[in-house]
């Protein structure tokens, strides 16, 4: 079987209905069409053939007879999943379906392997993840989230541009563990003998691009952090971070709710979402709420981080929150409204104002004693962005990394390290700036309706496959894999507790 190299399309399957749409039960176009795609579906009524030709765009009806199609024989014989370049007629039949009337058509590429059911598609979750190839041509909507997770990027990147925002690139691989608290991976440079970090987040190389002169700045970074795996978390996710000079937290919050309504009404057509079952609007503006106000609303409980610290632990205690004897009372107060609060804010919500013990980059309050001037955006009971008003004094960041480095040389692994380039470039000053970091697969999530971070990620991240390995080795590297990640039946398991199709439009490409 001869394969072309190359395959002149002239019309893709999207095409070929909007050009055609409207044509009468029984009418010929006049017109030829060459189409590409994958043999999805076939049906033979005795010298006639019908199949389904599906591409990245949609789906259009080959129809094939005896009487007009080149070997009509080998195009019934065709299996599925065959990659075929079609050329002909664009026809309605008599049952209404507008088809390409195939006169001469290509295999593209041959399809060793199946689908899975032809008409149900795949739904073990272990193929569908592993072998996301698959997923995306038997099972419907996958690839309309797929393409909708890059029109999102697409836009944002626009929308961020038309507000002055510049998008730059900085260091994968940093000297230095910062930027958020996190524990990192680690990798050795063999020509400079040092070890280096993968970054967990770019925000002080974007801070002192501000100092540089870079006023409004942006990067769509790909992130990494050594963490467990779950609905909501992968080890390596794509994060939007902005500076802004001249700005606060404030004005980072008309940023992010501003943009999280242009992405839905650009993309859905509305802001108005129906997520997990329930109603939610992105439309501005968001509420804003303190920290303690959500606590002492969800919990029932009034806090401050002036409390004795004995009287902090017994509020933990009362409400099942663990704690650790080197906790202080800003700590605590973070831990009681993770456990009792975020996950009951549907919102969307900004929850302001945040202890100054867990938030090292972030500005004094201007009015609370013990506060910074942080923000989180929770959506659907879930962390969808991070932001402050950027700590800009140099001596009271060498303050807040060093508290850091004790921590982690008290075995925080999660804790930054005094970063001294940062440090010098405070010292040449860095005006007043707001910063702001959104997780970009979980605003995904929102906008497809889906549960689930492993099925808006292409590749998500999971327990190795072995493959070559026999008997012992096998054994071994099994066990191994399924201690540092949970087993095949976990990881399927969850997968298929989270799978949910969103809603895509048709116009998604």
């Amino acid at each position: 079987m001869a394969i072309p190299y190359r395959f002149e399309v002239s019309a893709s399957a999207n095409e070929v209905h909007r050009r055609h749409g409207g044509l009468a039960d029984g009418e010929e176009s006049g017109q030829g069409v060459t189409v590409a795609g994958r043999l999805m579906l076939r049906r033979e009524q005795g010298k006639l053939a019908f199949g389904t030709l599906r591409d990245w765009t949609g789906e259009v009806q080959l129809f094939a007879g005896a009487s007009w199609t080149g070997d009509f024989a080998g195009f019934t014989g065709l299996p599925l999943g065959t990659w075929v370049g079609a050329e002909g007629e664009v026809v309605r039949t008599r049952r209404g379906e507008l088809s390409v009337k195939v006169a001469r058509w290509q295999v593209l590429a041959e399809a060793r392997r199946g689908f899975g059911d032809k008409w149900r598609g795949v739904s073990d979750p272990e193929v569908r993840l592993r072998q996301r190839e698959v997923d995306l041509w038997a099972n419907e909507g996958v690839r309309g989230r797929m393409l909708l997770r890059s029109r999102a990027i697409s836009l944002t990147r626009r929308w961020l541009e038309d507000q002055g925002f510049v998008e730059v690139e900085t260091p994968v691989f940093h000297p230095v563990q910062g930027g958020a608290t996190a524990k990192p991976f680690t990798t050795h440079h063999n020509a400079l003998d040092v070890d280096l970090f993968l970054r967990i987040a770019p925000e002080l190389y974007l801070k002192r691009l501000v100092v540089g002169g870079f006023e409004r700045v942006y990067e769509i970074a790909r992130v990494f952090r050594n963490e467990g795996l779950s609905t909501r978390h992968n080890p390596e996710f794509t994060m939007l971070e902005a500076y802004a000079a001249y700005w606060d937290y404030g004005d980072m919050m008309r940023l992010t709710e501003e943009l999280a309504a242009h992405l839905a009404t650009e993309l859905l057509g509305t802001t108005s979402l129906t997520y997990a079952g329930r109603d939610l609007d992105l439309a501005p503006p968001w509420r804003r709420a303190t920290l303690v106000d959500l606590v002492a609303e969800h919990a029932g409980v009034e806090v401050d981080v002036g409390m004795d610290i004995g009287q902090l632990r017994g509020i933990c205690d009362d409400h099942g929150v663990p704690w650790k004897e080197h906790d202080g009372p800003g700590k605590l107060i973070l831990e009681l409204y993770e456990k009792t609060t975020e996950g009951q804010l549907w919102g969307p919500v900004f929850v302001c104002d945040y202890p100054k013990e867990v938030s090292p980059l972030a500005r004094d309050h201007r009015s609370q004693p013990g506060m910074v001037e942080r923000f989180e955006g929770i959506v659907a009971g879930r962390e969808l962005c991070n932001a402050f008003s950027e700590l800009v004094d140099p001596d009271e960041q060498r303050a807040r990394f060093e508290d850091q480095a004790r921590q982690k040389a008290e075995g925080d692994i999660e804790a930054m390290a005094v970063d001294e380039p940062y440090l010098r470039a405070l010292e040449h000053g860095l005006p007043p700036t707001g910063g702001l970091g959104i997780g970009m697969d979980r605003l995904v999530m929102l906008l497809t309706g889906t549960e689930s971070i492993r099925d808006i990620l292409l590749f998500p991240t999971l327990r190795p496959e072995f493959f070559g390995l026999t008997g012992h080795d096998k054994a071994q590297a099994v066990d191994s894999s399924s201690r540092s990640a949970g087993t095949i039946a976990e990881d399927a398991a969850q997968a298929a507790d989270s799978v949910v199709t969103g809603t895509v439009p048709p116009d998604v490409v």
